[in-house]
């Protein structure tokens, strides 16, 4: 299926942000996380929405079978299944995909809970999804209060905070196994070389939920409901102190 030429998609302005050399920073740290929390996902069919080709290389030892991509923005990939479809309303039948990854889908979208929905939908029970976001509690949201009204990328989404996410999917019928947060530094291209290493892993000890991005994964729950023998069924003994078995027959004496 060929997908839509629609160069004012978002999705498309942030892939070439990511082919910035901040936003290839950004996308190998992004991309480490997001391979180790896919590490123990098995299957036959993840779906990835919105961004393309620079997730790939994190996915290539993932260990689910097929990788699929729906997104309205061109995608220079010769691998893997591209398929055109809107976020909020997935072409795909319910309970049929593994996993489900957002890389910062949610942030770009016009609807972001109809979203984690339409996921919710299309997944197999436990099936997992990763949501990618900025995190507007950062130096990264501050930015983007400085910058946002400019229209620039990455900026000009729409930043949220991880428990608002944690909400979202909790309303949606999903149960939060993980949540981890990256990117310490001030976004800027000089910072995020040798010297931002050590910042990183003071962020990670001393204020772990002020990172630029976070990662969440979880999975979709369904409750098992255990059958109940109607009170119909249930007979009590004849007399008092009578032996009598219950039965699950009706009032037939014949």
């Amino acid at each position: 299926m060929t997908v839509s030429n629609d160069h004012t998609s978002p999705f498309a302005g942030l892939q070439h942000w990511y082919r910035s050399p901040l936003g290839r920073r950004v996308a190998q740290l992004e991309g480490l996380c997001v391979r180790r929390l896919l590490s123990t996902s098995f299957g036959y069919y993840l779906l990835q929405i919105g961004l393309t080709e620079l997730w790939w290389e994190a996915l290539a030892t993932c260990r689910i079978r097929h990788q699929v991509l729906l997104t309205s923005a061109p995608a220079n990939r010769s691998a893997g299944l591209t398929i055109a479809g809107a976020e909020t309303d997935l072409p795909l039948a319910a309970d049929s995909i593994d996993a489900v990854l957002l890389p910062h889908t949610l942030d770009f979208t016009t609807d972001p809970r109809r979203v984690l929905c339409e996921v919710e939908r299309v997944l197999i029970p436990e099936g997992r999804v990763i949501v990618v976001g900025f995190n507007a509690v950062s130096f990264w949201g501050l930015w983007h209060l400085a910058l946002g009204s400019q229209q620039q990328m990455p900026w000009c989404g729409r930043f949220k905070t991880a428990a608002q996410i944690e909400s979202w999917l909790e309303s949606a019928g999903f149960v939060v196994e993980v949540c981890e947060h990256l990117l310490f530094c001030p976004p800027l291209r000089q910072v995020y070389g040798a010297g931002c290493s050590p910042l990183e892993a003071l962020g990670q000890r001393l204020w772990p939920f002020f990172g630029g991005v976070y990662v969440i994964r979880a999975v979709k729950r369904v409750a098992t409901l255990t059958p109940l023998k109607p009170a119909w069924s249930r007979r009590c003994p004849v007399l008092p102190g009578t032996a009598v078995r219950p039965t699950t027959r009706g009032n037939d004496h014949g």
